[in-house]
């Protein structure tokens, strides 16, 4: 008796016994009725077993058919388990992603815990930053995909989408908006925010003082929870932050920022699927 039993021979069988009958078989299986018979036959060679009965036009399982379609499930199913966790190159370079930290707070842990469950052997370094150090690093080869917040132009061997937008948002102490000089919290340039906080307080003649500038967000975070000043972000980065939203009217209103993705050319399917995930996560915010 045979020692291993062919996976394409289970396939096919499981594919019989879930169609109903061979010629329905065939439209999931990819083989002629003919070529289905003759895997059906060598089966039951191997097993020394009949698998299936005749009833009228019917075909049947038999006692030993009906007991190997819960093996062969089985089977199957540890084989494309064993297929897609180690199946894959385990040298392919890793993907590189930048994204700004208003994603990385957000969405960036949902994101790498559904690209875990596709791809659990694929290697990924993630940078954050700001949107020009990442394009930067993105120009220079050192990134595969970014997202970052508001259009830079067009890059060269590359696409680039908008995957979805967000307000930008005052933050801080209400308190500090009543006073005759705004106090500020900002990032040094180049930045988005900075450009349109001060933007929009110069067109509206409001007076503002700036009282801590710093090039990282853990510094203007700190800042700002502890009063020192307002300062201007997404909306999404205050709620992951915990950070206060000055009401509407307070302050003069702060335009709306896209989100951007941006792919180098010639992906591999792997990246490309983090880049669609990234993209989802994005737009659903």
């Amino acid at each position: 008796m045979a020692r291993n039993v062919p996976t394409e021979l289970l396939r096919s069988f499981v594919a019989i016994v879930e169609a109903g009958s061979m010629a329905q078989a065939t439209e999931t299986i990819f083989l002629t009725q003919s070529a289905l018979s003759l895997q059906m036959k060598r089966l039951e060679d191997v097993l020394q077993q009949k698998l299936f009965r005749r009833d009228g036009r019917r075909l049947l399982l038999s006692a030993a058919g009906e007991e190997l379609v819960a093996y062969a499930r089985q089977l199957l199913a540890l084989n494309d388990r064993i297929v897609q966790n180690l199946g894959q190159d385990q040298d392919h370079d890793p993907i590189t992603v930048g994204m700004v930290q208003d994603f990385a707070d957000t969405i960036l842990p949902d994101v790498l815990g559904r690209f875990r469950l596709e791809h659990p052997r694929a290697r990924l370094i993630v940078r954050v930053g700001g949107s020009a150090e990442l394009l930067d690093m993105f120009d220079r080869a050192r990134l595969d995909l970014v997202l970052c917040l508001g259009q830079h132009g067009d890059r060269a061997d590359a696409t680039w989408n908008v995957v979805g937008a967000d307000r930008m948002a005052w933050l801080g102490d209400p308190a500090n908006t009543e006073r005759s000089e705004v106090p500020l919290v900002l990032l040094e340039p180049p930045c988005r925010f900075r450009d349109a906080a001060l933007r929009v307080l110069a067109q509206d003649r409001r007076e503002y003082r700036i009282v801590l500038e710093t090039p990282n967000l853990p510094a203007m975070r700190a800042g700002v929870r502890g009063g020192l000043g307002v300062s201007c972000r997404t909306r999404r980065f205050a709620v992951a932050e915990g950070l206060p939203i000055i009401a509407q009217g307070a302050l003069p209103t702060v335009p709306e920022i896209e989100t951007i993705l941006v792919r180098r050319n010639g992906l591999s399917d792997v990246a490309q699927d983090l880049g669609d995930l990234l993209a989802q996560a994005a737009d659903g915010q």
